[in-house]
């Protein structure tokens, strides 16, 4: 690439000869392209179910709104209970739960893996805490071991926003499949692409079957015979065709997307290594420079992009991202940056702020990031180091 984009195509022939298939086959809404990738995809990641949406930010939505209709009252929400989240992700993380009229708590993030600051988050609960929602920051892992004991010890349920993160992992375990639930996301810019596509993955048969009427209409058409939700199903397909038993959406993705993602998940592994590859070369000369810091890989990082935080006060970040916009390469924020810094939005919120949100505000002011692909680009972080140093503040 000439440009330094944040993104790149990775469709081949492949995906345009299964979009074919699936226009010869005149079926193009959620069917058996979407059943059979939705098993594959359970499959690759060592979940037991798989959901696929619309999109990521539907897979955060349907994980919220499953936990109000689940029969186990241990881990069920109701308005008013509390929900940690990180100060630091995307707006789709936190609006279903405001939807749902959850409590959310604002923790701050650790400043090197800019995932949650352990000590913090355990300062956070109260008696209204109910779950945390720990979202694996641009492919980064959290400390699971820590996450997992904090809700073994105060009886939490935790949940999972993957969408940055897929294919990041956590001694030898995918991300996304620590939680009750887990999101990821095949947007454009992610890690596998099917123009838009969102997916849970659960092990839990309940919230799987919960999901399933969810998606769409809240009906019972696509839930088994026997199932959780209803217990069993009359066996007139006429009766069951418009039976409603939950206040769902619609949120079906297509057979398109889905016929698109199997040629995907193919290729995936192929992705992965060239995104770590170009990580350790991006590490290798980032790492050790004086005027910044870049994000700390916890056990095996995905790597999203390639954040950049200035450590140097007389730097200008608006100055350095022009100057590097004027030369080819793409910038964004680090996602939100701190999200709490949106009051037009929050006002419409529930909320409490956990402590200080010192690195947060730090890397909403001095952080951004740049792309990473499924392909090399040692040049272009080579040329991104050469314009670092070419800069003058």
């Amino acid at each position: 690439m000439k440009k330094y984009s944040l993104s790149s195509n990775t469709w081949d022939s492949k995906e345009y000869m299964a979009i074919q298939r699936v226009i010869d086959s005149n079926l193009f809404t959620m069917g058996k392209e979407v059943s059979s990738f939705e098993s594959k995809f359970a499959n690759f990641f060592g979940s037991k179910f798989c959901v696929m949406v619309n999109s990521g930010s539907s897979a955060n939505l349907l994980m919220i709104a499953s936990l109000f209709f689940t029969k186990i009252k241990n881990r069920k929400l109701k308005k008013g209970d509390e929900v940690i989240v990180p100060a630091v992700s995307w707006s789709t993380t936190y609006f279903p739960l405001q939807q749902y009229g959850i409590k959310l708590v604002f923790v701050d993030i650790d400043k090197e893996t800019l995932n949650f600051d352990i000590p913090q988050l355990e300062k956070a609960i109260s008696k209204k805490t109910k779950a945390i929602l720990a979202v694996n920051l641009l492919g980064n892992p959290n400390d699971f071991k820590s996450l997992n004991k904090i809700c073994k010890e105060n009886g939490l349920t935790l949940l999972e926003d993957n969408c940055e993160s897929m294919g990041a992992k956590y001694e030898d375990k995918y991300t996304g499949s620590f939680g009750l639930m887990g999101t990821f996301s095949s947007f454009f810019s992610h890690h596998i692409s099917t123009m838009e596509g969102g997916y849970i993955v659960t092990d839990d048969e309940e919230i799987y079957h919960i999901l399933l009427s969810l998606r769409a209409h809240g009906w019972t058409r696509n839930l088994p015979n026997k199932n959780r939700v209803t217990g069993r199903k009359s066996n007139k397909d006429f009766l069951e065709s418009f039976n409603f038993v939950l206040p769902g959406y619609n949120l079906r993705p297509l057979e398109i997307s889905a016929a698109i993602g199997k040629e995907q998940l193919k290729k995936f592994p192929y992705f992965l290594k060239a995104r770590r590859k170009n990580a350790k070369h991006f590490e290798k000369l980032f790492g050790q420079e004086k005027n910044l810091s870049i994000q700390k890989e916890l056990e095996k990082s995905s790597w999203f992009g390639f954040s950049i935080i200035l450590q140097n006060k007389n730097i200008s970040r608006n100055k350095l991202v022009s100057f590097l916009e004027r030369n080819g390469v793409e910038c964004r924020p680090i996602v939100s940056g701190n999200f709490t810094k949106f009051k037009k939005v929050l006002k419409y919120f529930d909320y409490r702020i956990s402590g200080e949100l010192k690195n947060s505000d730090y890397i909403d002011k001095k952080g951004f990031f740049v792309g990473n692909h499924h392909f090399s680009i040692e040049k272009n972080i080579s040329n991104l180091k050469n314009l670092f140093e070419s800069f003058k503040a």
